[in-house]
């Protein structure tokens, strides 16, 4: 065998270090790029974080107690809020005549100019601490209509220390003199606004509405509904074995679920709830509370959207004034420096603006990408879910001139603040089958409160096509029967 050596071409793609850099930021949720960013301030004394007193939730600035967004209150009355590990700025702030080194503060206004603070509204906030009944009635206000205020103020007064509703729909429907479906509506907007359970009439629904919502948060067990709508007797009797029998499940199913009932849902849901942040949503059940932050927030202001990434309030990153001031000095000319020195101060000025920059691409990418959202969305902003239109990544990542990968990196496991303050999976903004379903039910429901006659399937075909969603008659029936609505021969 005859061995040679010889010299050949070939082209080979390789991801530079800083593009995985950059892709590791991006793909980093609020709460993880804050201990990014700690990590990077213990370990660079180049890099620092500029002290503001802003609110850890929505990063917009306090005006008193209060932040004047989300009414969350401030955990300190003059202190400001800020990293554990941080290094207070050994001199006075240095400025580079060239280079701006603090994060920007900017957002993205559908007006076309840039978002700013909001001005303060002091109607909005009565009190630097709201109780759960003034909080739910101010999540309330932005859903419901001025006539059924006064059938939510009842049904918010008439909750129990638990959190359950202890009078009936009849009672209230007798009182305002309307039926009970209005009144149900109400309670039903109630119970999608408060914390998961508040607002049950007995045990066994606030059970089940804290597994409805645990499952749209990925947390779930497949016989939990199942077990707790058609057993909830035998299961408070401890009928493990006839449990099994009936739902055709062995009894170790049966205590994993059991397990799950201990672990998740809490019987008291209004317990612990006098101090929550209002406008963000619990991760789970229980006793123990944890909190979704947004990532982004959307306000409207004078009939504008305006698009706000959270870490451009809440992390003012700087190099060190120190640092930099010795950076400029080195860089002239008869400065007497070892090369160690020189060295030492090149590699973590350099490591603080990249890591900074990093930070910044991460906003511009995320403020790009919601702002085409609100672009596309509007109508979901404005109307609800009725408004939702299909949209996939690959084509909102074709819309931006981005590649699909990068808008999954960035809106994976990320959360936004609407305008009503509810916040959501950047997912929801994506679930196009999910969304036809709920057109359909809400046109159908529509139809009811109007007193119209049935729309049939095709008449429902027709007013999904208005909308920009096209799909075949059948599937429309498969849908409405899959939401259990009959058809209109029988409504």
């Amino acid at each position: 065998m005859d061995l040679s050596i010889g010299l050949s071409q070939e082209q080979q793609v390789r991801v530079s270090p800083s593009l995985i850099a950059l892709n590791q930021i991006l793909a980093l949720s609020s709460q993880e790029l804050q201990e990014e960013i700690r990590r990077e301030i213990e370990s660079n004394p180049a890099l620092e974080l500029d002290e503001r007193q802003v609110c850890p939730t929505c990063g917009s600035s306090y005006n008193g107690r209060v932040c004047q967004r989300c009414l969350a209150e401030n955990p300190g009355s003059g202190a400001a809020n800020r990293l554990s590990g941080e290094r207070k700025s050994t001199s006075d702030e240095y400025t580079d005549s060239n280079e701006d080194y603090y994060i920007p503060d900017e957002g993205w206004s559908s007006g076309g100019g840039r978002g700013g603070d909001e001005e303060f509204d002091p109607i909005t906030i009565v009190a630097a601490e709201m109780s759960l009944s003034e909080r739910i009635l101010v999540d309330l206000s932005t859903v419901l209509n001025e006539d059924q205020m006064p059938i939510a103020e009842f049904l918010v007064g008439s909750l129990d220390e638990r959190g359950y509703l202890s009078t009936s729909l009849e009672a209230v429907a007798d009182t305002f003199q309307t039926d009970e479906e209005e009144v149900l509506t109400v309670l039903k907007e109630l119970q999608n606004v408060a914390p998961p359970g508040v607002g049950a009439r007995d045990f066994q629904e606030c059970l089940l509405i804290q597994v409805r919502f645990l499952k749209e948060q990925g947390v779930e067990d497949p016989n939990v509904q199942k077990m707790i709508e058609e057993h909830f007797t035998a299961l408070g009797e401890h009928k493990y074995g006839y449990i099994a029998q009936q739902m055709g499940i062995s009894v170790d199913d049966v205590h994993a679920t059991r397990e799950f009932i201990k672990k998740y849902l809490n019987p008291f849901p209004a317990e612990g709830q006098t101090s929550d942040v209002n406008g963000v949503q619990m991760k789970s059940g229980g006793a123990k509370a944890g909190y979704v932050v947004p990532d982004v927030i959307i306000s409207e202001r004078e009939g504008q959207y305006e698009v706000e990434v959270v870490e451009s309030k809440r992390f003012y990153l700087k190099v060190n004034s120190m640092y930099q001031k010795l950076s400029s000095e080195m860089s002239g000319a008869g400065v007497d420096t070892s090369d160690a020195d020189r060295e030492h101060v090149r590699q973590y000025v350099a490591r603080a603006k990249f890591f900074m920059s990093n930070i910044n691409q991460r906003r511009e990418t995320m403020l790009k990408i919601t702002k085409c959202l609100v672009e596309t969305q509007e109508e979901f902003l404005r109307d609800g879910v009725r408004g939702l239109k299909p949209l996939t990544r690959s084509m909102l990542a074709s819309y931006i001139g981005i590649h699909e990968s990068t808008v999954s990196r960035a809106t994976a496991g990320k959360y936004v603040m609407l305008p009503n303050r509810k916040v959501i999976s950047y997912s929801d903004f994506f679930t196009a089958s999910l969304s036809v379903k709920d057109v359909i039910k809400e046109i159908i429901e529509t139809e009811g409160r109007n007193r119209v006659k049935p729309l049939t399937d095709q008449d429902i075909v027709e007013r999904l096509e208005n909308r920009g969603i096209r799909v075949a008659r059948r599937t429309v029936a498969k849908y409405r029967a899959q939401l259990k609505i009959l058809p209109s021969t029988l409504r």
